[in-house]
């Protein structure tokens, strides 16, 4: 079935903006390519009221003003699944997340529909419509787009509404929904889609291996690529790959003749920027130790700590076995060891602080023992 509009010029889509009226909710989705740039290529956006679907081309379309005017309205709650990659691209367009948000993907885990469900596969389990996967490689920068390309995309909104209001009865039904706002909260906030380029190094494979200076050094040869990543639009590991990244620091070259013996250092990327790499290394390294960044390890718990970790770990397991809810996502192990160290853990908030009502966390605290 593709009933959709698919909208390519500035008329239609103020005409189809106009005339969504005030919906209950609005479903979006895009459709985007990043496999070869640094920033994600919007090619196609899915929107769904009750009644109506649109494929809207913003590669054709010169504004898309009237329709950003309707997302940004706050009255209006924007249904997605699996929310962040699509939230990222408009925060990117506009320096702000479409808020209010629902994500069904969120919505589904709190629900006991498993971690990270997919969308055909919990449109099939609550919907009992089976969705066709033919087209999830598809390149959409592609012109003109297939007709059943459009009907796969527009598929991508056409049930999320019903999936909303199934999940939003099902939540005030256990009394969880005002505890899952809060996430959604969270989900808007402009901190998750700011990517400092100081914290890049973190996202290195093997990082922890480094220590000192050499991790001064990590952070600011990360720092470097991802600036130039953005700048060129190109994926990072086009401009310098993790491994170079980890050899140049662990062996902290200082001369053009030390630099040719990283090899994995390619000829290229040396003859090029050889230069603002051994500037970049020097002055990590002239960092004063106090500068350094320290890298996330696990602490340590005395037998006492690992006794009352334990004890939290059965509560979680059992809570979450009660809700079936997948244990490794009500709580990783960061989440325990803020709650044994008097910190603030995830488990204090939102949806998980709902699930966990009545037990008092606060008995595992550093004071508990005492």
């Amino acid at each position: 079935m593709n009933d959709a509009l698919y909208i390519v010029d500035q008329p239609a889509l103020v005409d189809f903006c106009a005339g969504l009226g005030d919906p209950p909710w609005l479903a979006l989705d895009t459709e985007f390519v990043r496999e070869q740039t640094f920033h994600p290529q919007l090619c196609l956006i899915q929107i769904a009221v009750p009644g109506r679907v649109a494929c809207i081309d913003p590669l054709a379309v010169p504004s898309l003003e009237p329709l950003l005017e309707r997302l940004y309205d706050p009255r209006v709650t924007k249904v997605l699944h699996a929310a962040y990659q699509d939230l990222e691209i408009f925060f990117q367009l506009q320096g702000a997340v479409p808020a209010p948000v629902f994500d069904t993907q969120l919505a589904a885990l709190v629900l006991g529909c498993g971690n990270q469900i997919g969308y055909a596969a919990l449109v099939e389990r609550v919907l009992g419509v089976s969705l066709a996967k033919a087209h999830t490689r598809a390149d959409w920068r592609r012109r003109p787009l297939a007709p059943e390309w459009l009907a796969y995309a527009a598929d991508d909104v056409r049930y999320l509404g019903d999936l909303y209001n199934r999940q939003l009865a099902a939540l005030r039904e256990r009394g969880w929904l005002e505890a899952l706002a809060e996430d959604f909260q969270a989900l808007a906030a402009p901190e998750h889609y700011r990517l400092d380029p100081l914290d890049a190094w973190r996202r290195v494979r093997d990082q922890n291996r480094l220590r000192g200076a050499q991790q001064a050094v990590l952070r600011a040869l990360a720092a470097w690529r991802e600036r130039q990543a953005s700048r060129q639009d190109r994926p990072r590991r086009w401009i310098l790959a993790d491994a170079a990244l980890i050899e140049l620091a662990r062996r902290l070259p200082d001369t053009p003749e030390a630099l040719r013996q990283i090899r994995a250092l390619p000829n290229a990327v040396r003859e090029r920027q050889g230069e603002a790499l051994l500037e970049t290394i020097a002055a990590a390294r002239a960092e004063p130790p106090e500068q350094w960044p320290t890298p996330s390890r696990r602490r340590r718990f005395s037998l006492e700590q690992a006794a009352r970790a334990a004890r939290l770990v059965e509560l979680l397991e059992n809570r979450a076995a009660q809700y079936g809810i997948y244990p490794g996502a009500l709580a990783d192990r960061r989440d325990i060891e803020a709650v044994l160290f008097g910190e603030d853990s995830r488990l204090f908030h939102g949806w998980r602080a709902a699930l966990l009502s009545g037990e008092r966390l606060s008995e595992f605290a550093p004071d508990a023992s005492g």
